[in-house]
């Protein structure tokens, strides 16, 4: 190819890169594969390895082409990172809505609500057209360069339209993790032995002082964009309007939004989102209320410190004061001692909470907590509640110091911990605590899905010693589970039919399923999509296993360590024999596994082989689409028991029906 193809070529696959991102990163509707968009990232690549003239800054390819730097240098912001005022309740934000209208002179205004994310503030920076600069909030008037970072998000444009390329402009947003990211990167910071993050927004902001932008881009950050400033003649007469500019500028914008009327149409926002927040992929601690007309932000003006137009309004803490009554030591299914707070019952973000997990012996000296203390505890999501600190002030004579156990609390062998590690272990395997907690892991919702087979039944199954490790699942039989105390024919032919329906799981479930340590559902995914088959995965050598991108030294010792015990080989063998582990996992994004693409699929009622988030999952691993709603571009509806609405709506709009059934043979087809 001559250098002048080439050159058109890599200006058209940079524009059809730019394209999808958008539509991936900001729109959330991709239109191909990503085994297409790796295609395209592939081409265009070798094209400037073989033509190094033609790399520019803004080529997709460089979002994460820089090397680790020493320190960040740090510049003013052209216009203060203000801070906002805060209001914890209704009656305050009434006040600030009175200050305004005595501030304007008028009887009404009119407010724009946007959830207040719970991240990390930046200003990005474009001239001519083409990203710059990346700075955090630091003291509000400079901060830290961190651009390299910010490049790595891919929800941040590094060009923006022709139409928008002015000599400076800039916008500003927060960065943020979603929880399931969040919950990946604290795990991994404990498995290295590191402090985790106390929240997502410390932990969005740590990521964006990583020296190594490579480190920052796995990460996974993401941003919502909600400021424009400009030189010279404002973008728009609003904030709304600068929403939907922000947008077609190709600036991911968050769509929960609303442009209020009144004070009481902000109120019914509040309310709504403070019931709905924990339906959300990322963290939200309240609600921005900004003036929409800038004309009356000029008037209103601000503070020493705050910008008299614009207000936040702080949700409730989820976060309660309460007392230590007892601390019990709980066994899980690697022999991990945990103790556990028992507490004075308290309310808490809607739940009465009971226990709290205080980690592990070290956590509860450097906090010093003692029993009979009273402390604050906090809970995030679904997260189990832990205790944030003790109270001080309220501690009295009468506290108690926690002793760790030297024996395991229930099967009595001698506890052991590892030099280095936190965490003490009961080392026997047959310990029957590590027994039943192994089997309800496999039988989890992010494993082998099995309904039904909670806690009470598996009590059941193990003191009538129907069951003796998680492979004894698969010989349970329905004359035996009829005899179970309300356990009737229906509810074991159900159960069985769920037990049946694990064969169909993919590799990475099944290893994630074995509980082995480390081993969570995104290592479990890398070792599938490597090895391809149990066998493959159970003889690598630990050198070979820290060969997989992503896996480490204690990860792959871990691994031969599990199959090393002649029980746990025993487990797979007696596995394999019931059919699981079958058949091959094929790598991720082949074009095999892609053959779904451009299929938009919408889910509803009660599958019995596949939660939503799996059934989700699976089809998005071969290159489909899942929305939530029907509409003309949905070319299948998942119809399970009890479906809803949505499948009137398919049959208005002659959107294909797949039963279970079907669906599983489109799957496997």
């Amino acid at each position: 190819m001559s250098k002048e193809a080439s050159r058109s070529r890599v200006e058209k696959l940079r524009q059809a890169i730019r394209h999808h991102e958008y539509k991936y990163y900001v729109d959330n509707d991709p239109e191909v594969s990503d085994y297409e968009f790796d295609q395209l990232m592939t081409e265009l690549r070798k094209i400037e390895e073989e033509h190094p003239e033609l790399v520019t800054a803004d080529s997709p390819t460089q979002r994460v082409g820089e090397q680790p730097v020493e320190g960040f240098p740090s510049a003013m912001h052209r216009w203060p990172m203000t801070s906002l005022d805060n209001a914890y309740s209704f009656e305050e934000l009434e006040a600030f809505h009175q200050r305004v209208l005595k501030g304007i002179g008028k009887d009404n205004v009119e407010y724009v609500a946007e959830l207040k994310i719970d991240g990390s503030s930046v200003s990005i920076i474009y001239e001519n057209g083409k990203l710059s600069r990346g700075v955090t909030r630091g003291d509000g008037t400079r901060g830290d360069i961190v651009t390299a970072n910010i490049r790595t998000i891919r929800s941040v444009p590094l060009t923006l339209p022709d139409r928008f390329a002015s000599a400076y402009l800039e916008v500003r947003g927060e960065v943020y993790l979603s929880r399931k990211k969040f919950a990946e990167i604290n795990e991994a910071q404990e498995m290295a032995g590191q402090e985790p993050f106390a929240n997502p927004r410390n932990a969005a902001a740590g990521s964006l002082r990583l020296k190594d932008p490579r480190l920052a881009a796995n990460r996974k950050l993401d941003t919502f964009i909600y400021g424009l400033m400009a030189e010279g003649k404002p973008p728009a007469r609003d904030h709304w309007a600068v929403l939907d500019l922000l947008k077609e500028m190709g600036f991911k914008v968050n769509p929960c939004k609303q442009l209020c009327r009144t004070v009481q149409d902000v109120e019914d926002f509040c309310r709504e989102w403070e019931e709905k927040r924990d339906g959300l992929d990322y963290e939200i601690d309240g609600v921005v209320v900004k003036v929409n007309d800038f004309g009356l932000r000029e008037e209103l003006g601000a503070t020493s410190k705050f910008p008299r137009w614009a207000i936040a309004v702080k949700f409730q803490p989820k976060q309660a004061t309460t007392q230590i009554r007892d601390i019990k030591v709980q066994v899980g299914r690697t022999g991990a001692l945990t103790p556990v707070a028992v507490m004075e019952p308290v309310l808490l973000a809607g739940t009465t909470i009971t226990h709290a997990t205080l980690h592990n012996e070290d956590e509860i000296r450097r906090k010093d907590i003692r029993i009979g203390d009273f402390v604050l505890i906090e809970k995030g999501g679904d997260v189990i509640p832990k205790v944030v600190k003790v109270i001080e002030g309220r501690r009295g004579t009468d506290l108690r110091t926690f002793q760790m156990p030297k024996e395991c609390p229930v099967c009595g062998a001698r506890v052991v911990r590892v030099e280095g590690e936190a965490v003490a272990r009961c080392p026997n395997l047959a310990c029957p605590a590590k027994v039943r907690e192994s089997i309800l892991h496999f039988a989890g919702r992010k494993a082998m899905n099995i309904e039904g087979l909670g806690e009470k039944l598996v009590d059941q199954l193990l003191e009538k010693k129907m069951l003796t490790d998680y492979a004894s699942i698969y010989d349970l039989m329905e004359e035996e589970l009829i005899e179970l105390e309300r356990f009737g024919q229906k509810s074991s032919e159900n159960l069985l039919t769920q037990i049946a329906n694990t064969r169909q799981r993919r590799l990475d479930q099944q290893l994630y399923a074995l509980g082995i340590r480390y081993v969570g559902e995104h290592v479990a995914k890398l070792l599938a999509d490597h090895y391809h088959t149990i066998d493959a995965i159970a003889g690598a050598s630990a050198e070979e296993l820290q060969g997989v991108p992503g896996i480490g030294q204690r990860i792959a010792e871990s691994v031969v360590e599990f199959f090393s015990v002649p029980q746990n080989s025993d487990l797979v063998q007696r596995l394999k024999q019931q059919g699981l582990f079958a058949a091959p996992q094929r790598p991720r994004g082949s074009k095999a596994e892609a053959r779904l693409a451009g299929k938009t699929f919408v889910i509803t009622g009660t599958l019995e082989a596949y939660s939503r988030d799996q059934a989700k999952a699976r089809i998005e691993e071969l290159g489909g689409k899942v929305t939530s709603s029907v509409s003309k571009k949905t070319d299948y509806l998942v119809c399970g028991e009890n479906p809803g609405s949505k499948l009137d709506n398919a049959r208005k709009q002659g959107v294909k029906i797949l039963d279970e059934k079907a669906f599983e043979k489109l799957l496997t087809s």
